[in-house]
């Protein structure tokens, strides 16, 4: 019996899909989002698989609906933050050579309301950060989205390296999840380089 049950356990292994979600443990973690962003995570987070899009990489501790870190790295001009679903009905706006600093906020906005149906959203407060060196701007953002009505609250700080986006949000539901684990977002991103 028990050979069996090795025997299925491996054969299920076998079968199972090689892009599954992957640990972070803590320490130096080089390419993040396919990029020049790196990290040095001090906690254990959770990479996930999916892909929204070939610069975005999906961090999290409990599941993306209780907390999640999203990486867009190294987005260029002309190019959305995510892929899109409905190009010719839908758009998402584009990264621009001419964008400011202060115009990354409204992207992320924008971006929300067309690709996640979006219906509130308020961006709470800006200020001058910098990433990595480089003139950033960090911002605080409050929203729903239609289909579960979840109050959910975000942090981000982005910046533009050599023409190119780099940002990172945090969110959670505003309710506990957003302040259980809105420091050791906060660590990570101190760490964040490029």
């Amino acid at each position: 019996m028990m050979r069996l049950l090795i025997g299925l356990s491996l054969g299920l292994a076998a079968v199972a899909p090689a892009s599954a979600n992957s640990l972070v443990t803590a320490g130096p973690r080089p390419h993040i989002a396919e990029s020049r962003f790196s990290a040095s995570p001090t906690d254990e987070w959770n990479r996930l698989s999916r892909k929204d899009g070939k610069n975005v990489e999906i961090w999290t501790r409990d599941g993306d609906q209780l907390n999640k870190v999203t990486f867009f790295g190294g987005i260029p001009s002309g190019k959305p933050l995510v892929r899109e679903i409905d190009k010719k009905h839908q758009p998402l706006p584009k990264v621009a050579a001419d964008m400011l600093i202060t115009d990354i906020p409204v992207l992320l906005e924008s971006t929300y309301r067309i690709q996640y149906a979006v219906t509130q959203m308020e961006v709470d407060s800006q200020e001058p950060a910098t990433l990595s060196g480089h003139k950033a701007i960090r911002f605080t953002y409050r929203f729903a989205r239609e289909d579960d009505g979840v109050r959910r609250r975000g942090e981000a700080i982005g910046a533009f390296v050599d023409g190119q986006l780099y940002l990172v949000t945090y969110e959670a539901p505003a309710l506990y999840f957003f302040d259980k684990d809105v420091e050791k977002y906060r660590k990570l991103a101190a760490t964040l380089a490029l």
